[in-house]
């Protein structure tokens, strides 16, 4: 395992197989599609930019922190598949079933995804920490000491949208995650510099929010929250919303720019 490709296959067949990654419950329905993977170096100066307040946070960690000598950082995304975006198209302002199981059972199963990639390194002789697993993890308000999306930036996964999710060439309906290594791995170029560059800032998103946190200046975050908090209540212990996600130019791939 030295690139890319090595790592997207591996997890790609570790995906497909794993039975954690169909909801039995609902006739089967697969979770994830194949991943999107990328590779970031330890020592990018854009990790130390993760720690300025108005970014992130001061108390996120560097990569050296969660691994004494890591060299790199594997980021990944996993699309949620069809059936789970489909369901959740719908102009209604609460979730489909679909996505609360997708987003639960979902995250469950990038847990195992993460476990996966770690085992995998140490067979090859490396060592390796997911940091979203890890007990050093923490979160605090609106921020943590690890955040999957701004790592994925960096590692040249994809740029940001109004609504603050990530957009990447399979876009931005799924889930991230991350593990930091000390393998020697092909880092991946960064093929954008802007923070927003694959949105085309076509405002779809903003009207399919059910509690307006979206404008055209873009996301607030505590009304999301607050809403997030009455689906835990109403759905527990499943619970989630997407609906900035879906149904919109940049839920399956990278939109097409706007000719104004």
């Amino acid at each position: 395992m030295k690139d890319v490709q090595d790592l997207s296959a591996l997890l790609a067949d570790f995906i497909n197989s794993s039975l954690l990654n169909i909801v039995p419950e609902l006739d089967n329905m697969l979770i994830y599609e194949a991943p999107v993977v990328a590779v970031a170096s330890a020592k990018d100066s854009l990790f130390a930019v993760l720690k300025n307040e108005d970014v992130v946070s001061p108390e996120h960690m560097m990569p050296e922190d969660w691994l004494t000598g890591a060299k790199c950082v594997i980021s990944y995304f996993l699309p949620f598949s069809e059936r789970v975006r489909k369901s959740n198209r719908a102009t209604i302002d609460l979730p489909s079933t679909e996505w609360l199981y997708g987003r639960f059972e979902g995250e469950k199963f990038n847990n195992a995804v993460r476990t996966f990639l770690v085992s995998e390194i140490e067979k090859l002789g490396g060592h390796a920490v997911a940091p979203q697993i890890d007990p050093r993890f923490g979160v605090k308000g609106f921020s943590s000491r690890w955040s999957e999306r701004h790592v994925a930036y960096i590692a040249g996964l994809g740029t940001f949208n109004l609504s603050k999710s990530m957009i990447t060439e399979k876009g931005c309906a799924g889930r991230f995650g991350s593990v930091v290594t000390d393998l020697e791995l092909t880092f991946t170029l960064r093929p954008y510099t802007g923070l927003y560059d694959y949105c085309n800032n076509c405002g779809a998103c903003i009207p399919r929010c059910p509690v307006d946190a979206i404008c055209n200046e873009g996301k607030s975050h505590p009304p999301c929250h607050v809403f997030q908090n009455e689906m835990m209540e109403k759905y527990k212990p499943r619970y989630g919303c997407g609906k900035c996600q879906t149904g919109v130019p940049c839920e399956h791939e990278i939109p097409k720019p706007i000719i104004r």
